[in-house]
């Protein structure tokens, strides 16, 4: 098919979907209107039907879709039981899921302490905005573009050449000799989970600096008449009311470790001992031809953070009980 036909298709979609939702919500309230008595109780569940068909075409048939084919072979068809999700807990995967437990463990630690010290920090400083800026930067670029940026700046070159690599050069200035950042099985995944620190870090502490905004200053005000320094009143004070903030900043950055695939893909591939699930999903679906395998790794993520996203629902229902 052509891509004036696609295009065709797809504006037809977008034209259609909304006149059909707007024919039933029309259609059903003149219906609705004849039966004064029982409008009351069905108007809500028709505003909400569209949604309700939305969300289900978009997410919970791609879901039960994903689940279905994790439990069938490669090519999707015949069942194959649990044996991808074996596959995906074998040894051949451990290097991938321990990882990802690295993404998982250092990115949030590192965004949220050092995200925390530029909300704490830089709210006592009157250059706060430019702090802010600085630290925000990067988040306007793409994971791909950073990915390029990084992997020409650790770029590596023998100890006797020329460092053309921003990172070696700064090093040798000092004496230090070159490191094949990318290359180095032992430094490799940690010199890409620095990257995505420096790219998520902005977002984090733009969370957690609104959070510090929020902080009756009342509260600060009569720690300090109690005798409360500083370190005193960032634990029993700001920490604790910050906890909401803190909670938001966690999982976006656990969504993020957990589905981390463009520097990954973009830097080394996979290579050198720096492979994450995201990517090991892209080549099993694109370059093996592996259905099975790749949803049920899909299926493992969403697994692993689903309890994050319970959390979160539970801290919203608090929220919202408290007012």
């Amino acid at each position: 098919m052509g891509l004036l036909p696609r295009l065709l298709q797809i504006t037809a979609a977008v034209i259609a979907a909304p006149a059909i939702i707007a024919l039933l919500i029309i259609s059903a309230e003149r219906a609705l209107g004849r039966r004064p008595r029982t409008a009351a109780r069905v108007r809500p569940w028709v505003w909400l039907l569209p949604a309700f068909l939305l969300s289900g075409a978009i997410l919970v048939y791609p879901m039960a879709d994903t689940v279905l084919l994790s439990l069938r072979r490669a090519d999707g068809t015949g069942w194959a039981g649990l044996s991808n999700y074996a596959w995906s807990v074998s040894s051949a995967l451990l290097p991938t899921l321990r990882n990802n437990a690295l993404w998982l463990v250092l990115v949030p630690a590192v965004t949220i302490a050092l995200g925390l010290a530029v909300a704490v920090l830089g709210d006592k400083v009157r250059y706060e905005r430019i702090i802010r800026t600085l630290v925000l930067i990067p988040a306007g670029i793409s994971f791909a573009a950073a990915g390029v940026i990084w992997r020409l700046m650790y770029e590596y070159k023998p100890p006797s050449a020329q460092q053309t690599g921003t990172v070696d050069g700064v090093l040798g200035a000092v004496g230090v000799d070159p490191v094949p950042w990318v290359a180095d099985p032992s430094v490799a995944t940690y010199a890409l989970i620095f990257v995505g620190c420096w790219m998520t870090l902005g977002t984090t502490a733009l969370i957690l600096s609104a959070g510090v905004k929020n902080i009756p200053g009342e509260l600060i005000e009569a720690a300090r008449l109690d005798g409360a320094g500083e370190w005193r009143i960032f634990r029993s004070v700001t920490l604790p009311t910050l906890w909401p903030s803190v909670l938001v900043a966690l999982t976006t950055q656990v969504i993020f470790a957990l589905k981390v695939f463009d520097i990954v893909y973009v830097m080394t591939n996979g290579q050198f001992d720096t492979d994450v699930a995201a990517n090991r999903i892209y080549a099993e679906l694109f370059v093996a031809n592996n259905f099975g395998h790749a949803s049920a790794l899909a299926v493992i993520l969403l697994i692993i953070s689903s309890p994050v996203m319970f959390l979160n629902i539970r801290q919203f229902r608090q929220e919202a009980t408290a007012r």
